[in-house]
């Protein structure tokens, strides 16, 4: 197996991510991480060609809210942390940085960032989108601060239910996706390439970004986009 292929984060309790060492580096990993992901957001919303599935949910259920899009991104973060109780999951700092920070962060974003009327510039903010999407998971997953609310609840579910990780992700998703596009999110040509694209890709920005800790048990992992 190529060395790249996985890496290992270290298993930490959320007081033991905070005394690992190097934290004022991980602590500016982990916001400029978010910060990212918010323009990622923006990227794909603003493209029109399709979302992330949890971004189709997101824009669905705005339709319906009397709130922004990062609004029902933080909401929804707060309901998944919710479901978290009975899986026995614990929250980090940036479990609660991301339930927290990253819709307002989609929502600032959105507001300078123009809509395209081309279809080529709206495929170039897709294709943008992606990538960085990626590089903001391998960023702020590279923190070790604590997984964000959605992958907590993969894992979660990975470990009481014991199926694969790939089995439950992908119901996970196309849960959401179906409900996204039936209050009225948009998918497309977007959404297919993010669902194949976005972990290949953090994959290979995950060795370079990840922070090496002082302590701790490592856990070998292959990540794949993460919220």
């Amino acid at each position: 197996m190529d060395k790249n292929s996985c890496l290992p984060l270290a298993s930490l309790g959320p007081l033991a991510q905070l005394s690992a060492g190097r934290l004022p580096e991980r602590l500016l990993r982990l916001l400029l991480g978010l910060w990212v992901y918010g323009l990622s957001v923006a990227l794909m919303v603003e493209g029109a060609v399709g979302a992330s599935p949890w971004d189709v949910f997101h824009v669905g259920a705005a339709r319906h809210l009397p709130l922004s899009l990062g609004g029902v991104m933080v909401l929804t973060s707060l309901l998944i942390l919710l479901a978290w109780i009975p899986l026995r999951q614990m929250p980090g700092l940036g479990t609660i940085a991301n339930s927290l920070l990253l819709g307002p962060f989609a929502d600032l974003n959105l507001a300078w960032l123009g809509s395209p009327e081309s279809l080529l510039t709206r495929m170039l903010y897709m294709s943008a989108g992606i990538v960085v999407c990626a590089f903001a998971t391998a960023l702020y997953i590279g923190a070790q601060l604590g997984p964000g609310p959605r992958d907590g609840l993969m894992t979660g579910l990975v470990r009481r239910t014991g199926r694969p990780v790939w089995r439950v992700r992908t119901a996970i998703e196309a849960s959401v996706l179906v409900a996204g596009i039936g209050l009225g999110g948009v998918a497309g040509i977007g959404t297919v390439l993010f669902a194949f694209g976005v972990g290949p890709l953090t994959q290979l920005f995950l060795p370079r970004l990840t922070v090496r800790l002082e302590a701790g048990n490592p856990t070998t992992l292959g990540q794949r986009g993460s919220r």
